[in-house]
C-alpha cells in the first residue's frame, strides 16, 4: 500500500514540476473596475503579465508595430519592446526587463507593473487581483468620478455611467479638440425627431461629467441634423452641433467626432467600464 501511495505522490510531483512557469490571475482592476478581457493576466517569473490590449485600450496608450517591434506611446512617454527580448527602449534610453514579453494565442503579453508605472500609474497585487490606479480627469480643479451618458430611442431611453479615468480623459479630449466655432442656437432642437422642419436638430446624447459628490461639473449635449430632407433644404446647416450646457454656448461639431465618441463608449462597454443605471427601452 505504501508503494502505491509513493508512486502516486511521485507522479503528482512530476506533473507539478513539469507545468510551465505561468499562472493565471483571477481578475485585473483598473480604477476600481474589473476589466473584461479575452485573455486573463498571468504570472511569469513572479511578474504579472497582461495582454497588450489591456494596456492600449484601458490605459490610453497608442500601439504601433514595426519590424516585429511594438511601440507604446502615452503622452510624452514612449516604450519600444519586442517579443522574447528583455531589452526595452524608454524615451530613447535602453533598459532591461526582468521578464521577457511573449506571444501566446496571438496575444502579446507584457509586464504590467513596468509599463503602468512608467506611464505614471500605481500598481498593486493582492488576493489574485491586479489593481491599477490612474490619475483622474480634472475639470475646473474638480476630480471627475464618472461620465453619465443619456440617450433616447424610439421607445424609451438609457442612462449609463462610464468609469475609468483614461476613458474620461479621452472623451473630454475629443470634445475639446473638435469643438468648432461658436454659433447661434438652432431654431428647433429636442430629443425627438422633427421631420416637419428642415434645419432642426435631434439630441443624440447627453454627457455629464460627474464629481465624486455625484454632481454634474460640466454637461455637453450632442446634436445631429434631422432628416430626411433634400440637399437644398439642408443647405447651410451644419451636420452636427455641440451645446456646452454649463456655459450655455453652442459650437460646430463633426460627425467624425461623434463617431469617435461612439467608438470610445463601445470599447469601454466591451471592457466592462460602463454600468447601466436605467433602461426604459421597450
Amino acid at each position: 500500500m505504501k508503494k502505491v501511495f509513493s508512486g502516486v505522490f511521485l507522479a503528482m510531483m512530476l506533473m507539478l514540476f513539469s507545468l510551465p512557469a505561468y499562472a493565471a490571475h483571477n481578475t485585473i482592476k483598473i480604477d476600481g473596475v474589473v476589466v473584461t478581457t479575452d485573455a486573463a493576466p498571468e504570472t511569469k517569473n513572479n511578474r504579472t503579465m497582461v495582454p497588450l490590449r489591456v494596456i492600449s485600450e484601458n490605459l490610453g496608450a497608442t500601439v504601433n508595430w514595426k519590424d516585429s517591434k511594438v511601440t507604446l506611446t502615452n503622452n510624452k512617454m514612449q516604450i519600444t519592446l519586442q517579443p522574447n527580448s528583455n531589452t526595452v527602449i524608454k524615451n530613447g534610453k535602453t533598459e532591461l526587463l526582468d521578464v521577457k514579453p511573449y506571444l501566446k494565442n496571438n496575444r502579446l503579453f507584457v509586464p504590467i507593473r513596468f509599463i503602468a508605472e512608467t506611464f505614471g500609474c500605481q500598481v498593486n497585487y493582492q488576493n489574485s487581483t491586479v489593481t491599477v490606479d490612474t490619475a483622474p480627469l480634472l475639470i475646473n480643479n474638480v476630480k471627475i468620478k464618472a461620465i453619465q451618458e443619456e440617450y433616447h430611442m424610439t421607445m424609451g431611453g438609457i442612462v449609463q455611467q462610464l468609469q475609468g479615468n483614461t476613458y474620461h480623459k479621452a472623451l473630454y479630449k475629443v470634445i475639446v479638440e473638435n469643438k468648432g466655432n461658436l454659433v447661434e442656437a438652432p431654431a428647433n432642437y429636442s430629443w425627438q425627431y422633427d421631420i416637419d422642419h428642415p434645419g432642426s436638430y435631434y439630441k443624440v446624447e447627453q454627457l455629464d461629467f460627474m464629481s465624486h459628490e455625484n454632481k454634474s461639473v460640466q454637461q455637453f449635449d450632442l446634436y445631429s441634423l434631422n432628416g430626411p430632407f433634400s440637399d437644398e433644404e439642408l443647405k447651410g446647416y451644419p451636420k452636427a452641433l455641440i451645446h456646452d450646457v454649463t456655459a450655455d454656448k453652442w459650437y460646430l461639431f463633426t460627425n467624425t467626432a461623434l463617431e469617435s465618441i461612439y467608438q470610445l463608449m463601445n470599447t469601454a462597454t466591451n471592457n466592462g467600464f460602463v454600468k447601466v443605471l436605467s433602461n426604459t427601452v421597450v
